[in-house]
């Protein structure tokens, strides 16, 4: 089945809702945005998902800050997961100490084949479970831009690693996503969000349409 990463979350009603819907992961961002959440409330968050005794991990997104600072807070944090979205280098993912996610930021320029090279290098240097997401860089962003990229670029590397995709998504083209390009996993934070909320009934109507073209594959 195809990872649901469920990203952005700030408070314990969405986070819940995703849990309970079925989310793999649950994505609280440390970095500045309108989604940064505060080490306490991330702690508050992991620990009333926790209660729920659901399966969903709890992944924290960081952006170029020291390897030491950031297993800190994962420890604080109670967190599973470590998604990088920065500069981060792939020696630098070696100094975390739970498993990574590593944004590989999808140019308008990109070519599979420059990436996929990116992706073997650090494959190469990584010696631990760890995965890539491929989401859309702006100038000014590192994520969470709601634009997509070429799904082509995404068919090629899917087809040789393991990797999850971002950017643009919604309840309304997933589902054609999981069935063309076939990524491991999916991520969508601003897709299921309305006047810059989280909606529930968007989040649920996300995974199910994961779900259901899983089912078609």
């Amino acid at each position: 089945m195809t990872i649901v990463k469920i990203c952005g979350l700030t408070d314990i009603g969405s986070a819940i809702t995703a849990a309970e819907a079925g989310a793999d992961l649950l994505g609280m961002v440390f970095a500045m945005s309108r989604r940064c959440v505060t080490p306490d409330w991330a702690r508050s968050i992991a620990d009333a998902v926790r209660q729920t005794h659901s399966k969903s991990l709890l992944t924290g997104v960081f952006v170029n800050l020291p390897a030491v600072e950031v297993n800190r807070l994962a420890e604080y944090c109670g967190l599973d997961r470590v998604q990088l979205s920065g500069h981060e280098s792939w020696e630098y993912c070696r100094e975390i100490e739970r498993p990574v996610i590593k944004v590989v930021h999808v140019t308008e320029n990109a070519q599979a084949r420059e990436m996929l090279h990116e992706i073997e290098q650090g494959c190469r240097i990584l010696k631990k479970e760890s995965v890539c997401l491929l989401d859309t860089q702006t100038d000014n962003s590192f994520g969470g831009t709601g634009k997509t990229f070429n799904w082509k670029i995404a068919i090629e590397i899917a087809a040789r690693f393991p990797v999850y995709i971002a950017g643009g998504l919604t309840p309304d083209v997933v589902g054609d996503l999981v069935q063309k390009v076939k990524p491991a996993g999916v991520d969508v934070s601003g897709g299921i969000e309305t006047d810059g909320r989280k909606d529930f009934n968007k989040i649920k109507a996300f995974i199910k349409a994961v779900r259901e073209a899983d089912s078609k594959k």
